[in-house]
C-alpha cells in the first residue's frame, strides 16, 4: 500500500484567525461573557478551549469559567475499542446550572463525540443552554448535531482523514488533510 497523500489545509496563522473570529462570534452571540462557561473535550478541545478563553479575556476584561471533559467511557463504542482506554478525567469545578455551555472539540465528524460529551455534562447539573464551537467541520453525521461556532468546513470524501496538530501537544499548529492511497 502507497502512503497516504497529506494536504496542509490550514497553517499556525489560519487556525490563530479562526480561534480568534470564534471568540468574536461567542460573544456576540451570547451577549458578553455572564453566563458563559468553556467546556473542552480532551484533548485538543481542552487546549482550544484555553485559547478561546484567554482571546475572550482580552476582549471583555472577564475571565470565564472553564472546564474539562473525559468522554471515554460515556463513547457508543467503548466495548468495540480493542485498546485499553487512556483516561485522564472530567475537570469541572465551577456549577454548570443555568450558565451557558460552550463545549469546544476540534473536529466535528459524526456527532458522537458531542453526544457522549453532552451525556457526561448531564453528571454536573443543567445548563441554560449547550452551545458547540469547533475548529473544524468535516461533515458526515451520523446523529443530528451542528456546530453553533465553526472555524472551517472541510467537506470531506470517504478515505479521508483530519488531522489537527496543535503546539501545545504536537510542536506545532495546522489542520491536515489525509488520504489513502490504493
Amino acid at each position: 500500500m502507497a502512503s497516504p497523500k497529506i494536504n496542509n489545509i490550514m497553517n499556525s496563522e489560519s487556525i490563530d484567525r479562526s480561534i480568534v473570529r470564534l471568540a468574536h462570534e461567542i460573544l456576540e452571540r451570547n451577549d458578553g461573557v455572564d453566563k458563559l462557561m468553556l467546556i473542552g473535550i480532551l484533548t485538543r478541545g481542552e487546549y482550544l478551549a484555553k485559547r478561546i478563553q484567554s482571546l475572550i479575556e482580552k476582549i471583555s476584561g472577564t475571565k470565564t469559567p472553564i472546564g474539562f471533559l473525559d468522554i471515554t467511557f460515556h463513547r457508543d463504542d467503548f466495548r468495540d475499542r480493542l485498546v485499553v482506554p487512556q483516561v485522564k478525567g472530567t475537570a469541572i469545578n465551577d456549577p454548570i446550572d443555568d450558565k451557558i455551555i460552550i463545549l469546544v472539540d476540534d473536529v466535528l465528524f459524526t456527532g458522537r463525540t458531542i453526544r457522549a460529551a453532552m451525556d457526561e455534562l448531564n453528571a454536573f447539573g443543567r445548563p441554560q443552554k449547550i452551545q458547540l464551537a469547533v475548529l473544524v467541520d468535516r461533515g458526515h453525521r451520523e446523529i443530528p448535531i451542528k456546530a453553533d461556532f465553526v472555524g472551517k468546513n472541510i467537506p470531506t470524501h470517504e478515505g479521508e482523514h483530519v488531522k489537527v496538530l496543535l503546539k501545545e501537544i504536537d510542536k506545532n499548529d495546522n489542520v491536515l488533510l489525509t488520504q489513502s492511497r490504493n
